[in-house]
């Protein structure tokens, strides 16, 4: 029985991280230049591995955000950087999403479990744009120098911020609302496929 769950996870997780690499391909990226920088964009991504940790549980949704970065690391442009990011993030909002839908298995749970995950991830997204993802766009794109990133920012919303400003008063936010829109859209669709889910477990 066991290892019926196992490869019924397996091959759901399978399916998922595949829908996952697809729509984290640029043509299915929403870029916002007119509010942030362009290589900041919003994408639905993580939105099959929340799935999966609400079906399966917030390990396969994890290794689902894990493998679409390995995947997709194929054709990064940002030698990993991106896909490093991206994956620490991901599992960051899918897994305490799954864990607590795990112990509340209702929509309520649902709800309350995506909205701490996506907290979560956007926590992680300031150490991890902070130490790993900003030094290199700034070292790759603004020749080191940080002004220039930070003018993308201030002369649009008429501030002075510094990097941690910008990252705390702008990024966070913007991550924590992707996150709430790939929750939002899980419990739009995820009654309708229930029935295909409930295969999975």
């Amino acid at each position: 029985m066991k290892s019926k769950k196992y490869l019924l996870s397996l091959c759901l997780c399978g399916i998922m991280s595949a829908i996952s690499v697809v729509l984290q391909l640029p043509i299915f990226e929403i870029s916002l230049p007119f509010l942030i920088p362009e290589f900041i964009v919003l994408d639905f991504s993580d939105l099959p591995a929340l799935l999966t940790a609400f079906t399966a549980g917030p390990v396969w949704g994890g290794i689902v955000c894990i493998i679409k970065n390995i995947v997709h690391f194929a054709f990064t442009t940002t030698g990993g950087i991106g896909e490093l990011a991206n994956g620490l993030m991901g599992v960051a909002f899918v897994v305490p999403a799954g864990l607590i839908y795990k112990y509340r298995h209702t929509k309520s749970g649902a709800f309350i479990g995506g909205s701490v995950g996506a907290a979560a991830g956007a926590v992680v997204s300031f150490p991890v744009n902070m130490i790993i993802t900003y030094p290199f766009y700034i070292g790759v794109f603004f020749g080191g120098q940080v002004e220039p990133l930070l003018d993308t920012y201030n002369v649009i919303f008429g501030t002075n911020f510094g990097l941690t400003e910008v990252l705390l008063v702008f990024n966070l936010p913007f991550t924590f609302a992707k996150y709430m829109l790939s929750v939002l859209i899980a419990l739009l669709i995820y009654k309708p496929l229930s029935p295909i889910f409930k295969k999975f477990k």
